[in-house]
């Protein structure tokens, strides 16, 4: 049974709150949405007041108000402070600490729900490896406001069977923008597109306000030629017509081909995407953000561009200028990008845009499974799937078609369409709704563990050591054993934000101690993110997302116990810091030759936690004997995507980074680099094997 989607929006008090400590010195920060919790200690206790939002020059969803003279975040957080004049006045990193003359400031603070404090006084500020002080000359009324990095979108576009209704719907995706300024290249300031739905003829809200940017993308009336230019007008603020030839048309009378015989449409439109984008962040440092961003360094005076004077350009202006610079130039500064999204071009899956397009994924068209495939391809397939020499058959009522996606430089890569996908997530347009209508939850993080074969004891060992192991996030962490069919019913109906299954599913269902629970028999599943480590668990997968789950990670094999047990322990810790389940099944997939069994369905840049200190991050140390070569990685997130900058806690590094792929590197010692990971539980990837701190020491 699909559950249906369109729900009320939440209001501001429903999606935050701010609600006492437990100590009464402070108060905790909660987005009940995204699962998002800040701890704002104080020393003494305060009683924090509800005031309006407009005292705040950015936009927040909720505010309050508190008598105190100091207030301190326990965990570490970039940090921005404004004068009375809305002028930047100090970016305070790690390891800084800042004194200010008597004035009124404003103070915004990067974590995993965005805070911004209004106060009058003479403040010191400090960011230290145990969090962020900020500390009043005298008890003063602070201001905090809150901002909710969840988007939903504003309406839904109804669109019939021509692609020039697709056209229309796509032109409205630039009204969920923010600001048409540069500053658009940060995740906060660009909103959830609308949302599509299929009916008999075009149908656009009123409500649905599209910027006038001047920019018109031109491209014939196909599918094929309309998905692949989503993002760029969404990202633009385009409005896309027919046209004989793809190209970008201003209202400056300025002309950019699109269809470039030297590499194709599709690779056109995504290096216009990225070159727009990468531009537009080295030109938000002009502005509200003058931070020292590593890119612009890097990039310095070959771009030969004023960024000064084109901050103050309109969005037409900057595209004509960007697109002067040679691709040449630039390509090798780029930040990686975060995702590709293969859609078969179709008008059912037109319905997926809206998501993928949130993520700024770059939009690639793809063909359908190809059930001529030879014996000899098949046989591949099914002998990579299992890693190893032998091939059995897979039987055709548990598995689906194969489909291979094209390559791709991006970090995580997804297929909407029929069949699952080798090498990619499979995207499911039941589970981005889903995610859409995620229920607001109080409390803790509720994870969820069944272990049902008892030979697999060690990995629920394994797990009950990891969930619930970060000490400044709440967790609710709940073990069942060997349950009933009822009893597995009961716990897959119950709101729960993580569900770890470990034993046996086959063609009935998942093993009970009283027989096979199938889940095509729920009504609804209140689990918003599982894990079903267990033989064959594509289809059981299926249907817990069709019942109300957004993603999962499931088997498309049989999976030997031993090298489940590994995944599953890998992938738990991987989650617990905070990784998406993309990036996390990418990473864990190296721990075992199995790896190529499990496959993300779903949204699958989902996430069960925040991460600890902004994006999560992977150390990808190589070693000689004279010390340790060590590239930071970062891993975009819902909250935290293309366009969030990150300051590295590293000693001499006084940059920040685009955080999406691989930022700084710098040589350590054995020493260094052990201090380095005390300070978190980070991966590392050690001479191309997935390991963990621990397991440096004892090697």
């Amino acid at each position: 049974m699909a559950v249906g989607h369109g729900a009320a929006r939440e209001t501001p008090d429903e999606l935050l709150s701010f609600e006492p400590s437990a100590s009464g010195e402070g108060f905790e920060v909660a987005d009940h949405i995204e699962r998002r919790h800040v701890s704002i200690e104080t020393g003494t206790t305060v009683r924090a007041t509800d005031v309006d939002t407009d005292v705040f020059e950015f936009p927040v969803d909720r505010a309050v108000s508190l008598q105190t003279d100091r207030l301190r975040f326990p965990t570490v957080m970039g940090v921005l402070v404004r004068n009375s004049l809305g002028f930047m006045v100090a970016e305070v990193v790690r390891g800084e600490e800042e004194h200010f003359p008597q004035d009124q400031y404003s103070v915004e603070i990067s974590a995993p729900i965005k805070l911004f404090l209004v106060f009058e006084g003479s403040p010191r500020i400090e960011v230290s490896e145990s969090g962020v002080d900020v500390e009043l000359s005298h008890e003063s009324t602070v201001h905090v406001g809150a901002r909710s990095l969840h988007k939903r979108p504003a309406a839904s576009v109804t669109v019939g069977e021509d692609p020039r209704d697709l056209m229309a719907a796509i032109s409205t995706f630039g009204s969920a923008l923010k600001t048409t300024s540069c500053e658009r290249s940060y995740p906060t300031l660009r909103g959830h597109p609308p949302t599509i739905s299929f009916g008999d003829e075009l149908s656009v809200p009123r409500v649905l306000s599209t910027p006038d940017t001047g920019i018109t993308i031109e491209v014939p009336p196909t599918f094929e030629s309309v998905f692949p230019v989503a993002t760029l007008a969404y990202y633009t603020g385009a409005e896309v017509v027919p046209g004989a030839d793809p190209r970008i048309v201003t209202n400056r009378g300025f002309v950019h081909d699109l269809a470039d015989p030297a590499h194709g449409f599709e690779t056109e439109v995504e290096r216009t995407l990225k070159r727009v984008f990468f531009l537009d962040c080295l030109t938000r440092t002009e502005g509200l953000y003058q931070v020292d961003l590593h890119e612009r360094n890097a990039v310095g005076e070959a771009i030969d561009l004023d960024l000064a004077s084109l901050y103050e350009e309109p969005l037409a202006a900057q595209l004509e200028a960007y697109l002067s610079v040679p691709w040449a130039t630039i390509e090798g500064s780029l930040p990686a990008w975060g995702l590709t999204a293969h859609v078969q071009a179709t008008r059912d899956t037109a319905e997926s845009l809206p998501f993928v397009v949130n993520d700024l994924a770059v939009v690639r068209t793809s063909s359908a499974p190809d059930d001529s495939d030879s014996l000899t391809e098949t046989i591949a397939i099914e002998d990579f799937l299992r890693g190893a020499g032998t091939r059995t058959t897979i039987p055709s009522a548990e598995t689906p078609d194969l489909v291979r996606v094209d390559e791709s430089d991006a970090m995580e890569q997804t297929w909407i369409g029929e069949g699952a996908p080798l090498g990619a997530s499979k995207g499911m347009i039941q589970a981005f709704r889903n995610r859409l209508d995620r229920s607001l939850a109080d409390g803790d993080i509720d994870i969820t563990v069944v272990c049902n074969a008892p030979e697999m004891d060690e990995e629920r060992d394994l797990v009950d050591d990891v969930y619930g192991a970060r000490a400044e996030l709440p967790f609710d962490v709940t073990v069942h054993h060997e349950l009933t069919r009822a009893a597995l019913r009961r716990t897959l109906e119950a709101d729960s934000d993580f569900f770890h299954y470990i034993g046996h599913i086959d063609a009935d269902g998942f093993e009970c101690t009283d027989g096979r629970l199938d889940a095509a028999s729920l009504d609804r599943t209140g689990v918003d993110v599982f894990l079903l480590n267990a033989c064959t668990s594509y289809q059981q997968g299926m249907h817990l997302i069709d019942t109300g789950a957004i993603a999962g990670i499931v088997t498309l094999q049989d999976v030997i116990n031993s090298g489940a047990e590994r995944i599953g322990y890998t992938l738990g810790r991987l989650l617990n810091a905070g990784f998406p389940l993309r990036a996390a099944l990418n990473l864990a997939k190296s721990r075992s030759i199995m790896g190529g069994h499990y496959l993300v369905i779903g949204d699958g840049g989902a996430d069960v936690v925040q991460a600890e200190h902004g994006p999560p991050i992977l150390f990808n140390v190589r070693t000689s004997a004279t010390g340790n070569h060590v590239e930071l990685e970062a891993f975009p997130t819902e909250g935290l995507g293309m366009g969030t900058t990150f300051h590295p806690a590293i000693d001499d590094v006084e940059e920040q980074f685009l955080a999406a792929g691989t930022m700084c590197a710098f040589e350590q010692s054995d020493a260094e680099l052990g201090d380095l990971l005390d300070l978190g539980d980070p991966p590392v990837l050690l001479d191309g094997e997935l390991c963990w701190k621990e397991e440096l020491v004892t090697e």
